[in-house]
């Protein structure tokens, strides 16, 4: 990895990283979704024969299926499994939001109710690598929202099977059905529904481009949580951070993926050598060498900045999906950050632990996306209409807002449906 030394007349080039570039697969995915919404089952058998090498019968997985997967798991990774599942829950049952109501003047009350969304996917990828923590943090807030239905998609395995780690962790999340089906084909019939497939009225998950751009497609005709790219860390520093640790946060985001980006922003020089140094120390001795070794070379960067407040104003234009503040006092530092995915403070704290334990959910915006999205809580997965009553006084104290702007704006029958109320309550 570099060291760059920069000030804030070089900092906005250094802020770029690999974004997934649809463009050169949009013809592909408008034809597969098209074909799934016009030809349900037809189509997903023809895809996954395709895409996956292999001819099923059926889609679902039997129930039966789904709790055998929990016997046929390591004990210990079941305990695992478990534990994170728990603090998942605990987690996001307090992000459950309350009703509410208040008297806004004489006679008005309004306010605002809760209901879970009926029907919700989530997608579970199969291609590089097996994330069961992810069906965790996408269908555990799903339940907690009280979702009547979840459903999940993965792509079956060259013997026609799911893992047994996915099964488990759909189970244990409770998930009511997984269906054996990937790739944008997966996303078109939980978007349109097919003879098997249920439409549902959101869709969430990581999935490849093919998935990401599947789902920017059929967006509209349901909600999706966030567009997802390449995963990212941006470690604030200074001179008390610790760089062994350091050093092995930034290739544990390394290896997820070649596109993959890992950065250090820190006051102090010794710091960013010593870093450095452990970094190619530690880097032969990873499993996953020749991933991490790319992601570095295309999107790694240790860059050294003058004051803490330039490393935080850096972070807050890089938008970062995962935020690591490893300072003498990172609780000060967090005041001041606007846009983020999820924050770990302090030097014990790895972004493993919100990958995995903490409860936090690891499903978070990514490429700028934290500077208008946060990352998937209970709350996506609820609607919150508004509740509004008027009484006599009510009606009364409103006719001098609400009729003169209606006729302003030239809408006379909603002037009129106030104005024969008034009478009503004259008479």
């Amino acid at each position: 990895m570099k060291i760059i030394k920069i000030d804030d007349g070089t900092m906005e080039k250094f802020l770029q990283r690999s974004q997934l570039d649809s463009s050169s697969i949009v013809n592909i995915v408008e034809d597969i979704v098209s074909n799934v919404r016009d030809n349900g089952d037809k189509a997903l058998h023809h895809y996954t024969e395709k895409f996956d090498k292999v001819d099923l019968k059926d889609f679902l997985i039997e129930e039966e299926d789904l709790k055998r997967s929990i016997q046929k798991i390591n004990s210990q990774l079941m305990v695992s499994l478990e534990k994170a599942a728990s603090n998942i829950e605990k987690f996001h049952q307090s992000q459950l939001p309350q009703e509410w109501s208040l008297e806004v003047d004489e006679g008005i009350t309004a306010g605002q109710i809760v209901r879970p969304l009926e029907r919700v996917g989530c997608y579970i990828p199969g291609g590089r690598a097996i994330y069961p923590s992810s069906i965790l943090m996408t269908v555990i807030p799903a339940k907690v929202a009280g979702v009547e239905e979840i459903i999940c998609c993965t792509p079956p395995g060259p013997d026609k099977t799911v893992q047994d780690m996915v099964l488990a962790a759909a189970y244990l999340a409770g998930a009511d059905k997984v269906y054996r089906v990937g790739g944008a084909q997966a996303i078109a019939a939980m978007a349109y529904g097919t003879e098997t497939i249920p439409a549902v009225n959101k869709i969430v998950g990581p999935g490849n481009i093919f998935v990401t751009a599947a789902k920017k497609m059929v967006y509209g005709q349901v909600d999706i949580d966030f567009p997802a790219g390449p995963s990212e860390v941006l470690i604030i520093a200074d001179e008390t951070g610790n760089p062994e640790y350091i050093a092995l946060d930034l290739l544990a985001q390394a290896e997820h993926d070649p596109q993959a980006a890992s950065v250090l922003v820190t006051t102090s020089m010794d710091l960013a050598t010593a870093v450095k140094d452990q970094v190619e120390e530690e880097l032969p001795r990873m499993k996953r060498e020749e991933i991490i070794t790319e992601s570095l070379q295309k999107n790694g960067k240790i860059i050294v900045v003058n004051t803490m407040d330039d490393a935080i104003r850096f972070s807050n234009e890089y938008a970062p999906e995962h935020l690591i503040i490893a300072t003498r006092e990172p609780e000060e530092v967090v005041k001041d950050i606007k846009n983020v995915g999820s924050i770990f403070l302090g030097n014990l704290t790895p972004v493993a632990a919100g990958d995995y334990g903490s409860g936090t959910n690891h499903v978070l915006p990514t490429s700028f996306c934290a500077r208008m999205y946060s990352g998937l809580s209970t709350e996506s997965f609820l609607k919150k209409p508004t509740v509004q009553r008027l009484s006599e006084a009510g009606l009364k104290s409103l006719k001098d807002v609400v009729i003169p702007l209606a006729e302003y704006e030239g809408l006379y029958a909603h002037a009129e449906s106030f104005k024969k109320r008034l009478d009503g309550i004259k008479k």
